[in-house]
């Protein structure tokens, strides 16, 4: 082990014992049930920005994982004790949610298998521990947890390769992913100049009959088309009278 990575095992067993802290003191607190839980929010938040403030996005994205992959499983640990009255609580796991999803679509293909690991059996842990309150905050994360890598599904693949899968095999994972995560996966393929790929993902969601008024992937379809200056899609689309006035 390198005195990096002892650095980063250092802080990550740190990040740990602070929740943990929390969560004992959310458990022994005198304060009202909601007093007691906006601490905890106020206090989780603290901790979290300050421990992943250590590392950058683009820079070391695989100990910001890490955090995440802690910070939610502590969160779901204490969430039986949280007052259903604070609105913080589900504001701060539908944030988190989205952030640790928004972090593993910038991943390097590969996570380290131990890792991949930890974070599968972690957000199956606590996706668990969140339903029985009623909470789907992580049902995204839950689905990510599920698949072997974040760009690994066999479909999803196919579909970026422009090698369109069978109907029932397309909308099979349609509706696995939801349109709240495939949202993510075009705007981030946006985002690193892979347009085509987006518009492929974008196209398929839009003739989707289950995302029916979800999504905007139609508009982002045909953003996309601009966007790559495919004038024989961009003219199909207006024959085929889909371009929204």
């Amino acid at each position: 082990m390198t005195e990096k990575e002892y650095d980063t095992r250092k802080a990550i067993e740190e990040l740990r014992e602070r929740f943990q802290g929390l969560t004992t003191a959310l458990k022994e607190s005198s304060q009202s049930p909601l007093e007691a839980s906006l601490h905890f929010c106020q206090e989780f938040c603290q901790v979290l920005v300050e421990h992943a403030g250590r590392w950058k996005t683009d820079e070391n994205p695989l100990p910001l994982l890490e955090v995440y992959t802690v910070a939610i499983l502590s969160f779901a640990k204490a969430a039986s004790c949280l007052s259903s009255e604070c609105e913080n609580v589900p504001l701060l796991l539908e944030k988190l949610a989205l952030s640790c999803a928004e972090l593993l679509l910038l991943l390097p293909q590969h996570v380290p298998g131990a890792l991949w690991e930890e974070f599968q059996s972690s957000m199956k842990l606590a996706h668990s521990l969140l339903q029985e309150s009623g909470s789907t905050q992580l049902c995204l994360l839950s689905v990510l947890a599920q698949q072997d890598g974040v760009w690994s599904n066999t479909t999803l693949s196919s579909i970026l390769s422009n090698q369109i899968p069978q109907t029932e095999q397309a909308h099979e994972y349609l509706e696995m992913e939801g349109p709240t995560l495939l949202n993510m996966r075009i705007k981030h393929l946006i985002k690193v100049d892979s347009v085509d790929k987006a518009a492929v993902l974008a196209k398929m969601c839009s003739e989707y009959p289950g995302y029916e008024g979800k999504g905007n992937f139609k508009q982002t379809y045909l953003l996309c088309i601009c966007m790559t200056k495919n004038q024989e899609q961009l003219m199909e689309e207006v024959r085929n009278k889909t371009v929204p006035c």
